[in-house]
This record gives C-alpha cells, structure tokens and sequence, in this order.
C-alpha cells in the first residue's frame, strides 16, 4: 500500500476535458488523461481494502488495488504488466466503461470512490506512449483453426487469447471493417478509432486474420443492423473448414416501437443512425445522407445509445435535442443505497451536458407526418405503481419531430444465423451455453461456443472482454485436452 492514509489527505480528482461549448464543434476525444504526478496522487487513494470489492464489481477482475499501488510508485511497467494479465483492451474499457468498479469500491461508503478508471486509462494510453504495448507470440503453433464470428471486444478478445495459444485465428466480420460496436455505434468522440486500429496491428502481429465484409450465414440482416458485407459464407462451410467456432456477435436485433406512423420517413433505429457518422469521419465517401442538421430531434430510450444519440444529435447542430424514458426518473442519490453492487440512480453523461431535454415516464403514442415524413410525436405520462403503468388522464402532448431515433436497446443477437449453426437458444433468443464446468462457453452444436452479447444478451464491454477470454480458455481446452490460458 503506497500511502496508508492517502485517501484522507486526497480528493478525487477529474480527468481534464474541454468544455462542452468547444467540444461540440468536432468529434475528437476531449477527455485527456491524468498526469503522471496526478494519477500517482489518485492512486494513493486506495486503501488496499482487506476484501477489494472493486476486483469483484469488475467484470474481467482487474487486480485494482496492485496497479493503484504501482502508479502511486510510479512504476508504470509494471502497471500495465498487471492491468494486461486481465484485460487485452484497457484502451477501450479505460473510455466507455461506466466503471462498476468505482460503485463497488469501499470509499463510495460514505465518500467520492477512487478514481479507478482514470488511472486505468493513464497506465494504458503511457504503456502505447512509451511503446510497451508489443505482440506478444505464440511459443509453438498447434495446427488447430479457429474461427471467431463478430470483430467486437468478445471476439476480439476470443482471438489474441487463441492465438497467443498458438491456435490459427480467423475473425469474420460483415461490416467493412474490424471492430464491431467499438468501430460502428460508439460515437469518435469517446473513441477515437485508431486506438482499435493500432491494437488490430498488434494482434495482426500475433498471426490473428481479419476478414471484413463477410456474413456468416445465408439470410441478410434486416433494418436496423449495421451490414456491409460483400459475401456470404454458409454456417456449413465455416463448420467444414475449421476446428472450432466461436460465436461472438452483438445482441444486435434493436427493440421496435409498433405505434401508428412507425413507417414514416424520419422514423429510424440508432444504429441506423450513429455508424454514419463513424464512416464520415473515417473518411467515407457517399455516406447515406441522414443527419440531424436544424432537426427537432426525439431519441426514445435513456440508456447510453440514446445518450451517444443526443451527442451526435448536437454536433450536427440539431434544432433541438429531447430524450425520453419509459421508466420513471431514478434517485439522484448523493451515495450508494446498495453498495457493492450497481445502483439505479439519474447518471448524466457527457453528451447531457452538452444539452439536452430529458423527460421519464413518457409512452410514445402515435408519430404524425406531412408528405410522408414524421413532423409531430403525440405522447402520454405515465403513473408508475408496483412496477407497473398507467397512462395520467389529460397528459396527452405533443412535440415537434422531424427526426426519431428509436434507442430502446436490443433484443437478442441475430435469430437468423443461430438458425443456420442450429444451436439451441434461450427464452430470450441468445445461444445457450453455460459458464462454468468442463463444457463451458459450448452450444449445443458440436465444437461451436458463444460468448458475449450472443450467449448473455446486451450488455457492456467489459462483460465482452470477460466472456471472450474465458471462452478461449473453454476452446484451448476442447482442442487441446488442458489450457494454460488465464480464465
């Protein structure tokens, strides 16, 4: 423990990042590191609890309280040397992880927690600085194929586990480039996506193959899903040539609203929205034309596609920028009513703060349009008791719409290519696998695993990571007979 009585003489201290008004002029990051000195002080705060119920908040276990106590000392080799043995891609978590960790930690019992994530993504982002970050290859081939479907962080961790194994690694991808949700969804300006592209080099380096632009499967996605395959290759093709396939795409089937005027132009899913703006600053030419410029802008759903929904909304210099939740407003509560686990409470995102109207308890009713296209949203309040709604008499309002974006999660991962492996699937249309045991992480498909959104449902990148490093284990296993691959 660096300073035993750190976390009384420090305050939590933000990473620095540009005001909101700058901020909404590009889609750059703008939130910057800490400093070396700052993120030592930061470190400091940790108490090097007994019981470090922040490893057990975070999903892929981070040893928190060793790299705490490594940046205290400065020692930020060994930092990232620890932070790696759990998570390939602390570039990624260190920015769009909502930071379980930091509710869990001991400190949030009655005071601010220990900045968790901030220093995780000083200790990565100085290992790419200061050239740290190599491949890392495979002592010995096996011989053996492995084919990942889906280049998100499940897949992409699946991978560089496997082939650090050894094992011949192919990653399948059906949009135009690598990445998955990471690339297309989760919006430059809290990615910026050369940060995929150089850990891509690295793995490229490890032996990994990348194939974009290939859907695994006979039967295209529908609206709504992000696609933009040149191919397709049959399930019993991929089955033919390799000797284990793991499935690891996004839950990926978004959440429809059935109300009158659904059909009416203007009336979009999410994702059907924030890849396009991805391709525009990646350069593309001829990107769809659907931009919220001088719109009234609606995003129904409160959660963080929504969020990114209102930030994207605001640098393409939306009219006006309205979120609304059919759940009612959560506490704002100052600490945590259920520590160590993840509360409910009002969060309010960077995007927020760059303007926003956010209003709960809203059931949308019917869109209105002119010439096809949507002009007005009728919607209702609701009462909510015991868990359930009721719509409040004389509630009714309506508000100008010329842009819906609908971001009510999604549903279960794509039906139709579960079909085609023929693996089972659960009440809520995800492989099923289970976790734990000799069989872990496989279907019901001989040699054909699932990890990630595909066998829990939506969820977060960090719980992707976790699944897919565990799932390679589970397949080194099957292959191998034993496995020297951390779970």
């Amino acid at each position: 423990m660096g300073k035993v009585t750190g976390f009384l003489e420090y305050a939590r201290l933000e990473e620095p990042h540009e005001e909101a008004e700058g901020r909404k002029r590009h889609y750059r990051e703008f939130v910057v590191r800490l400093s070396d000195p700052d993120a030592a002080v930061q470190g400091a705060r940790c108490m090097d609890c007994g019981t470090p119920f922040c490893m057990s908040g975070c999903p892929v276990s981070n040893i928190i309280p060793d790299w705490n106590d490594l940046v205290y000392r400065q020692d930020w080799k060994a930092a990232i040397d620890v932070l790696h043995s759990t998570n390939n891609f602390p570039e990624f978590t260190g920015r769009v992880c909502p930071a379980p960790c930091e509710e869990a930690c001991v400190l949030r019992i009655n005071a601010d927690p220990v900045g968790i994530k901030s220093i995780e993504h000083a200790i990565v982002d100085k290992a790419w600085e200061e050239g740290w970050v190599q491949p890392r290859l495979a002592a010995h081939k096996t011989g053996r194929k492995v084919a990942i479907v889906g280049s998100g962080p499940a897949g992409l961790a699946c991978a560089q586990q496997l082939a650090r194994a050894g094992h011949d690694v192919t990653v399948f991808e059906k949009s135009d480039r690598i990445g998955g949700l990471l690339r297309y969804g989760i919006p430059d300006f809290k990615l910026e996506k050369g940060g995929i592209d150089r850990r891509l080099e690295q793995m490229r380096q490890e032996g990994v193959k990348f194939r974009p632009g290939v859907f695994i499967g006979t039967q295209r996605p529908g609206r709504g899903v992000n696609n933009d395959a040149r191919t397709n290759l049959p399930a019993a093709d991929v089955l033919a040539k390799f000797d284990a396939v793991v499935l690891a795409g996004g839950a990926e089937q978004p959440r429809d609203l059935p109300v009158p005027g659904r059909e009416l132009d203007g009336v979009h899913f999410a994702m059907e929205f924030l890849p396009l703006q991805n391709k525009r600053v990646a350069g593309d030419q001829s990107v769809r034309e659907l931009w919220a410029t001088g719109k009234h802008v609606v995003i129904i759903g409160g959660g963080d596609t929504g969020s990114d929904c209102v930030g994207t909304s605001n640098r393409h210099g939306a009219a006006s920028v309205t979120q609304f939740e059919l759940l009612p407003m959560p506490p704002d509560v100052e600490r945590n009513p259920v520590w160590p686990y993840w509360p409910t409470r009002l969060r309010t995102s960077s995007s927020h703060e760059e303007g926003a109207k956010r209003d709960w308890s809203i059931a949308t009713k019917t869109f209105v349009g002119e010439g096809g296209k949507v002009k007005v949203l009728k919607a209702v309040r609701l009462e909510w008791k015991e868990g359930k709604p009721t719509e409040v008499p004389g509630s009714e309002f309506e508000l100008p719409a010329d842009l819906v974006l609908l971001a009510m999660g999604f549903v279960s991962p794509l039906q139709s290519m579960l079909e085609e492996f023929g693996v089972q699937r659960d009440a809520r249309g995800n492989a099923r696998a289970e976790t734990e045991g000799r069989g872990a992480y496989a279907t019901s498909v001989q040699k054909v695993f699932a990890a990630g959104d595909t066998r829990r449902g939506q969820s977060l990148v960090v719980w992707a990571i976790r699944e897919g490093r565990q799932c390679a284990r589970a397949v080194d296993e099957f292959l191998m007979g034993f496995s020297e691959l951390p779970r």
